[in-house]
């Protein structure tokens, strides 16, 4: 227990380790072991029973958050011409072709997603090695390569966050902050779970979501079962 704080110890006392909470009860508990006195993100952390290191049974892609992340983010959109005035129009915090990636090339990256256009991404691959490790490059299966650059950029703003698989075969995405009420963390995190669902390789045999977690920033981990995760997205039986 070397390294945690006194609070931490505190508040940990309040969640059973052995237990798996149905995800209302989990997320009621996160909201109230969460005490740091700021507004602490809410994180969902989900063992997918899949091999990422073959290609079919890799599990990318893009959800919408009914209540967003509670973040604002900064988006910067490759495009030229009209696609380009559509995605200021439609909020685009930075738009660009040649320029846009000298500055990144330079050091710039006061953003959160980035957006281009099909025709752009001759000019988005020399960033590759410094977009690519942050998770960042523009990505077809992720919907950040794209002619629906308006509701791209829109649904960005709003909540739609990418997911993605890490080494380990878990997938970790914030689902809202802790001044969220529990109806607005509880509606995220079933979006997320239908989404990840919806997401399920062919190639995926036996069961799909192995662990859930959730936890605030600086809070401990509430564990989910399963089972209750899937009643509560809605799956049937089978997609267990």
């Amino acid at each position: 227990m070397s390294g945690r704080g006194k609070r931490y110890l505190e508040v940990r006392k309040q969640v059973d380790r052995e237990r798996l909470y149905d995800p209302v009860s989990a997320v009621a508990l996160v909201k109230s072991t969460a005490n740091c006195g700021f507004d602490e993100t809410v994180e969902a952390h989900i063992r997918l029973g899949v091999d990422p290191r073959h290609a079919d049974q890799q599990v990318r892609g893009t959800v919408q958050l009914p209540h967003g992340t509670g973040k604002a983010v900064r988006v910067v959109v490759f495009a030229r011409d009209d696609k380009a005035k559509e995605a200021e129009q439609a909020g685009a915090d930075i738009v660009g072709a040649e320029d846009l990636a000298e500055k990144i090339q330079q050091g710039f990256m006061d953003f959160d997603v980035a957006v281009a256009t099909p025709d752009m991404m001759s000019i988005v691959g020399r960033l590759g090695r410094i977009l690519g490790p942050r998770g960042m490059m523009p990505n077809p299966k992720a919907g950040t390569v794209t002619q629906d650059i308006k509701e791209t950029v829109e649904g960005v703003k709003v909540g739609q966050i990418e997911f993605r698989l890490d080494k380990a075969a878990i997938v970790h995405i914030p689902v809202g902050k802790v001044s969220f009420t529990e109806t607005q963390l509880i509606e995220n995190l079933r979006a997320l779970i239908r989404r990840l669902l919806e997401a399920r390789p062919a190639a995926a045999k036996g069961q799909y979501i192995q662990s859930i977690t959730i936890a605030s920033t600086m809070g401990p981990g509430v564990k989910i079962s399963p089972l209750q995760a899937f009643q509560f997205a809605g799956a049937r039986e089978e997609a267990v």
